[in-house]
């Protein structure tokens, strides 16, 4: 394994991140916050053991998958460490498991928060909520590789690792440039928001921090009702937004480039905005009788529905107390999820859409034994092996979904409440239902079940994979044995030269 690189890689989303630690600090200044100089103080903590780490190149900076998912997964976990403790250290939230449960949220794109008072909080602290979502929608370690040149196929063995959905490709021939052509998307996209908050009257700093969580489609808004006191214009333009958001970002580029006829072809954006009319039409039409007619049954149905779906967890009304049949519909959505590609959360509907047709394509072979079908996807045929790849893919997630619903129940709250924190966290939505709908917090559960909700988030974001392997002994054995082998080298090296 190649250690030096993964060392090197972590070096550089400390630095990174101790450089986006100084824009909170920016906010306090403006607001005249002292809380600033927390973030300033790790801020410079996280720049020193970066440049540390990342101080002696690699000589060699090729790697390959194992490499790709050890760095993500240690990554992650050192981001949020580092990001939890401006929250920490100056007391805003004073216990440490809370503050890493909400910057895990954060960076996650979750939204599930542990605070009883969002507005309590300062307006630096409050951002940095916000901007965790931004950072961590599109993915640090993706903008690493617009700046950090990597050979040998690592780099798309990196994106593999971070990036949401069962495979990932290059839009132009170097990953490199690929990286950056997503974020140009992605800064576009979130500047566009911002603009179109603005004309409705929304505050700059409210516009600010809630482009940032819809763009991450991560959910943390920056009033206690989340989005129930904005008007109906600014409710419609953060609906289309992390609709928007929830689109494959290929589909983007095709646009972006002209091949408008090639972009309107893409089969998972079409069976994507297929659902999301469906969902709205069912909804509008059940929970209408408790509506003040039908624009605001709509209005309601698609904010939610767009929220859920995209996994941002924004909310516009109390969905809990909606009809039963409404609610299962947002639980289902919660588990199909965005598109492959974007920055939603969810199972993705490009593996639901293959799943469905893999059952039809065996319906078929029961019925005509002889009959040679080859199942395709986005015109092209699915190589047996992403089949293999997705039908691993659920049956773990059924493992650990399970087991986190056996260790959450050990409190004792009820199976709705459970269930839809299982949910909510491991698919990166934020609300659930019960105790932990949109009008709660999640603050109630006691540390174990806190932590436990925290794996949820991470191996939901990160594609279960990249995390779980952290913990196969192997990993940990080459990690050390490469290790003891470089100090041993580093000994006779010393000998040597003083011979």
């Amino acid at each position: 394994m190649n250690t030096s690189v993964i060392r090197y890689l972590l070096g550089y989303i400390l630095k990174l991140e101790g450089f986006l630690l100084l824009l909170p600090c920016i906010v306090a200044g403006i607001y005249y916050e002292k809380s600033g100089i927390y973030f300033l103080i790790v801020a410079l903590i996280s720049i020193a053991i970066g440049f540390l780490f990342s101080a002696k190149k690699p000589r060699d900076f090729t790697f390959y998958l194992k490499e790709g998912c050890t760095t993500t997964a240690l990554g992650w976990i050192v981001l949020s460490i580092f990001g939890c403790l401006p929250f920490y250290i100056s007391g805003e939230i004073p216990s440490f498991t809370d503050a890493l449960f909400e910057t895990i949220s954060g960076f996650t794109t979750t939204g599930a928060s542990i605070l009883p008072e969002v507005e309590s909080l300062s307006y630096c602290m409050n951002f940095w909520r916000c901007f965790t979502h931004w950072i961590g929608g599109m993915g640090v370690l993706v903008f690493l590789l617009a700046i950090i040149p990597l050979s040998g196929g690592s780099n798309i063995n990196l994106m593999r690792a971070e990036s949401p959905g069962p495979s990932v490709g290059k839009l132009v021939p170097k990953m490199r440039h690929t990286a950056r052509l997503l974020y140009i998307i992605y800064f576009g996209l979130t500047t566009m928001e911002i603009i179109f908050l603005l004309f409705g009257k929304m505050p700059l700093y409210d516009a600010i921090c809630t482009s940032l969580g819809t763009a991450g489609t991560g959910g943390f808004g920056i009033k206690n009702d989340s989005f129930c006191s904005y008007n109906v214009y600014l409710q419609w333009v953060v609906t289309i937004f992390m609709i928007l958001f929830g689109v494959n970002f290929n589909a983007y580029y095709l646009l972006f480039f002209g091949h408008i006829r090639d972009a309107l072809k893409v089969e998972e954006v079409r069976y994507y905005f297929g659902i999301i009319i469906a969902s709205v039409v069912v909804i509008s039409v059940n929970i209408a009788h408790m509506c003040t007619g039908v624009f605001d049954a709509v209005t309601k149905a698609a904010f939610q529905v767009g929220s859920i779906i995209t996994t941002t967890g924004f909310s516009s009304t109390d969905f809990d107390r909606w009809p039963e049949l409404s609610k299962t519909l947002l639980v289902l959505l919660m588990f199909i999820g965005a598109c492959a590609g974007s920055t939603g959360g969810g199972i993705k509907v490009s593996r639901i859409v293959i799943a469905v047709k893999t059952i039809l394509k065996e319906l078929n072979g029961y019925i005509h034994p002889k009959s040679v079908k080859k199942l395709t996807f986005e015109h092209k045929p699915v190589d047996h092996d992403v089949i293999r790849s997705i039908n691993v893919y659920f049956m773990t997630y059924a493992v650990i979904f399970v087991v986190s619903m056996l260790l959450v129940s050990v409190e004792n709250y009820d199976f709705t409440t459970n269930f839809t924190a299982v949910a909510a966290t491991f698919n990166n939505i934020g609300p659930g239902l019960s105790l932990v709908g949109p009008t709660c917090n999640f603050g109630f559960f006691n540390n174990f079940s806190k932590y436990v909700l925290m794996f949820d988030m991470l191996a939901g974001r990160l594609e279960l994979f990249p995390l779980l392997i952290l913990f196969h002994p192997s990993i940990w054995k080459e990690l050390f044995i490469q290790a003891d082998k470089k100090v041993k080298g580093n000994r006779k090296e010393k000998q040597n030269v003083r011979m």
